[in-house]
């Protein structure tokens, strides 16, 4: 049994284990033997009482409580997965004739229970009322469930069966009408907590939405709280995160995903009010980098990094998870499981450490053989999908991987590109960067865009069709900055003039727009995957380079370099 045993007599604990006997038709929401024993052990007591019954007519759980309310245990033995009800009915007692409380209604709507139901007591053990409430299917109302008006126990009849598998169905036939923003087996909530102005709020929501569609990710809602202050425990307020967490439940959501970086402290709190995944936009990040890596070199950063994000979130288990002895003599309760954890996690950090170390060293003695030969050498940077990829394979005919998705490809490329008068450079496609780029990533993939330093030209790639594109210059500018690479010689180049909206709808006056963009910010436009466009770039590069060669001609063979 579940709840406040204290002060029972044995007499009284017989009975509620006698509870547990009972069974419970499948078309009958609690039998009138069942509904009446609670009651006269209720009103005897003083204390509400309530039981969860299964599907099958089962009493899964006997809880007591006190005079006001019961505390639902953990429903561990029904877990809700991806179903969208529990399998578990609660029927508990009201000692005071008193109908459904908000806190009834809000466990039913967070532990998306079958229904719940009060037995409305009064003196008279065998005259009592009974009033119940239900979820309903997501139809943009406010409230996610349907209270019934109290009737008498004799006069109430819900076949409850037929009743829930109704519900259930209706629920998956609304899952599957909504609309949802790509696809895959996760479905979750963005929410985004911020103090900054809320067109940068919807832009940085906006760009986490493109990051949930790159990991697989279904988005079933936006969530935008602008708080005065931020509440250090769930981030968000405690009531917007419970009525974040009953529309996730509502919708069909398996995961919540918040756009800022939350503390170890605020993942466990907030996890502790719901079964779904929480996760925030670092992770994210670092789940996409898992999935993109397929170098050596790429798998042993994402990892470190990964170790590294989770070192300061385990969490130990309780006392079952440690030693019961340990020390000299005995004392003391030895080494925890949580504490064998951590070491293995710093020796494997160790050892990452240390095999990162090793391939640096071997990119160092490639890098250094290309400054021997005295090839001139390019590196692509900018925001993540901005193209770079794509630049890469129409300059030098290569098969980079490509794709519209954010981070489609991490490993870094490089292909040798042919003037003319035998004249040639090598060009390196790096992975892209983004806001709020996981501080632990940056650092491991310091690695990898080590050789940006012994770049003698940056092209800057930018989206020119990007609403957000001025703020994307500046980002990548920042994060040039910290890498100690904004003394570099830049090129900047202005991509996807294809995607341009002025020029989609027709308007006269785009490529006028164009020019004052690309005058504003003395760049290079041109379109990645049309080769004829890029005629500007081969001519502003061979002037960088070769001051006696003005006639542009299309490059080339090209090589390969197995640099990563």
């Amino acid at each position: 049994m579940h709840g406040n045993l204290t002060g029972l007599k044995a007499s009284q604990v017989k009975r509620l284990e006698r509870l547990y006997r009972r069974r419970v038709k499948p078309g009958e929401v609690i039998s009138l033997e069942l509904a009446r024993e609670l009651s006269d052990i209720s009103l005897e007591i003083r204390r509400q009482l309530g039981v969860l019954i299964s599907r099958i007519g089962e009493v899964a759980y006997v809880v007591i409580g006190d005079e006001r309310g019961i505390m639902i245990p953990a429903l561990d033995e029904y877990p809700l997965g991806r179903r969208l009800l529990r399998g578990v009915r609660l029927v508990h007692t009201h000692l005071k004739g008193e109908t459904l409380t908000d806190d009834d209604l809000t466990d039913l709507s967070l532990l998306r229970l079958d229904l719940i139901a009060a037995l409305q007591l009064t003196q008279n053990a065998d005259r009592f009322s009974i009033q119940t409430a239900a979820l309903t299917p997501p139809n943009g109302g406010t409230l996610p469930y349907h209270v019934e008006a109290s009737v008498p126990f004799q006069k109430f009849d819900l076949e409850f069966r037929s009743f829930v598998e109704t519900l259930e169905q209706t629920m998956e036939r609304g899952l599957k009408e909504g609309k949802v923003v790509g696809t895959g087996e996760e479905r979750g909530i963005l929410i985004s907590v911020t103090q900054r102005p809320l067109e940068e709020a919807v832009d940085s929501v906006e760009e986490l939405k493109e990051l949930a569609r790159t990991a697989g990710v279904g988005v079933l809602d936006t969530v935008i709280q602008r708080p005065k202050e931020f509440n250090p425990r769930y981030l968000l307020g405690e009531g917007k995160i419970r009525e974040v967490v009953i529309k996730a439940l509502q919708f069909g959501a398996t995961m919540l995903v918040f756009d800022q970086e939350l503390s170890p402290t605020q993942v466990r709190s907030i996890s502790e009010l719901t079964e779904l995944k929480v996760i925030d936009r670092s992770q994210l990040i670092l789940d996409i980098f898992a999935r993109r890596a397929t170098t050596q070199d790429g798998k042993v950063q994402v990892e470190l990094a990964q170790l590294k994000y989770l070192m300061p979130r385990l969490s130990g288990r309780g006392v079952q998870m440690s030693r019961l002895m340990g020390g000299i003599g005995g004392r003391g309760p030895g080494e925890t499981k949580l504490e064998i954890d951590r070491r293995r996690i710093r020796d494997r950090i160790a050892h990452l450490e240390r095999e990162l170390k090793e391939l640096s060293n071997g990119r160092y003695q490639r890098r250094q053989k290309r400054v021997k030969a005295g090839i001139p050498i390019i590196s692509i940077v900018g925001y993540t999908n901005a193209g770079k990829s794509t630049l890469l394979n129409t300059m030098t005919k290569s098969e980079v991987f490509t794709e519209d998705l954010l981070f489609a490809t991490l490993d870094t490329s490089s292909r040798r590109l042919r003037f003319p008068m035998d004249r040639e450079v090598i060009i390196t496609d790096t992975v892209g960067f983004i806001r709020s780029l996981p501080k632990s990533l940056m650092g491991a993939f310091k690695a990898t865009l080590e050789e940006l330093k012994d770049a003698d030209l940056l092209i800057h790639l930018v989206d020119c069709s990007n609403p957000r594109m001025e703020e994307q210059i500046n980002q990548v500018n920042t994060i040039l900055a910290e890498l100690e690479l904004s003394q570099k010689p830049m090129l900047l180049v202005f991509n996807k003039m294809d995607l341009l909206p002025e020029l989609k709808k027709g308007d006269p006056l785009a490529f006028m727009k164009v020019r004052q963009l690309t005058r504003k910010y003395g760049a290079i436009t041109i379109s990645a995957a049309d080769r004829k466009s890029l005629e500007p770039l081969m001519k502003e590069l061979q002037h960088r380079f070769w001051h006696d060669v003005e006639d542009y001609q299309a490059p080339g063979q090209h090589d390969e370099e197995t640099e990563e």
